[in-house]
């Protein structure tokens, strides 16, 4: 990746252009936002097949990690003509056409506009309204620890393990944890979140000290795990896995062997300078989310 303060690449015959290569995004790591993009570019193999032909909402922070981004939802103009898009209506016909990201010169250009971490919609852009996974976001909340957060996330997997369900887990990079289940296309969103909410309440009232499902922040008990179901609705999102996200430490949402949580993980351990490390190693814990295999027939529990 060109070290100069902007460059333009040819990426698979299509060029990107990039800027302000050289900017601070975390000034006190000696992390620019170059450095950023190569690390996208690095895990583009591993993180396309998590997003592609998925609309994308972009969160953009133009001055660095610490700087206060704004969402954008519709793709910006001008732009290049190969970016391509999903047009998704949002109440009273307004269309918005989202950026959709397929390729490396595609992820490129939108972490070019200040993204640092990655949004995708949780269906294909073919069916927008049938996702194709359900998660549970595990949310600590005021006076809650970390070791909470693992403690939860061990009992979301066995109750979705006793379902028959094959539950995939990540660190969120931020404060929490995701738990991922891979489903066969069909089920509205609307169903996938129903089913994710009654999981989620039976949980909570089995362990009132640990866990709650109480979305509305003043109701929330605290020192409990929020297993938020809510992520599940139309429209909503979470950041992507392989995301970096906006910390002090540039941590990364990194998939995790369930033995890794039960032994201790910490949203630390990854980082953007040591994950590339990892998944060359590891590869991507994740793949069985791509597959058509093994995945879950949710019309069978709603």
């Amino acid at each position: 990746m060109p070290s100069a303060g902007d460059a333009k690449l040819l990426v698979d015959r299509k060029e990107v252009r990039l800027t302000n290569l050289q900017k601070p995004f975390w000034p006190e790591r000696g992390i620019t936002k170059g450095m950023l993009i190569q690390y996208y570019a690095d895990v583009a193999p591993v993180l396309l097949p998590h997003v592609r032909d998925r609309a994308m909402v972009m969160k953009r922070y133009p001055n660095g990690a610490a700087s206060a981004p704004f969402f954008m939802k519709r793709a910006p103009v001008p732009r290049p003509g190969w970016i391509r898009t999903c047009s998704i209506e949002h109440g009273s016909g307004n269309v918005i056409d989202f950026p959709v990201i397929d390729d490396v010169a595609s992820l490129l250009w939108v972490i070019n506009l200040g993204c640092i971490d990655l949004n995708q919609w949780y269906a294909r852009c073919d069916d927008i309204n049938r996702p194709d996974y359900l998660h549970f976001d595990l949310d600590p909340g005021p006076g809650a620890t970390f070791d909470q957060v693992r403690e939860s996330a061990l009992i979301v997997r066995e109750a979705l393990e006793a379902l028959k369900m094959k539950p995939l887990a990540k660190t969120s990079g931020s404060k929490g944890m995701h738990v991922y289940v891979p489903i066969v296309r069909g089920p509205l969103q609307k169903t996938v979140w129903t089913f994710a909410k009654a999981l989620a309440v039976t949980l909570a009232s089995r362990h009132p000290a640990l866990m709650t499902s109480e979305y509305r922040k003043e109701k929330r008990p605290k020192g409990r795990v929020l297993v938020d179901y809510n992520q599940n609705r139309w429209g909503s999102t979470l950041a992507s896995i392989y995301s970096v996200r906006p910390t002090p430490l540039a941590t990364v949402s990194t998939p995790v062997e369930w033995s890794e949580v039960a032994r201790g993980v910490h949203i630390e351990d990854f980082r953007l300078e040591n994950v590339r490390d990892r998944i060359a190693k590891v590869g991507d814990l994740w793949t069985p989310l791509l597959s058509p295999k093994g995945r879950t027939d949710l019309g069978k529990f709603v």
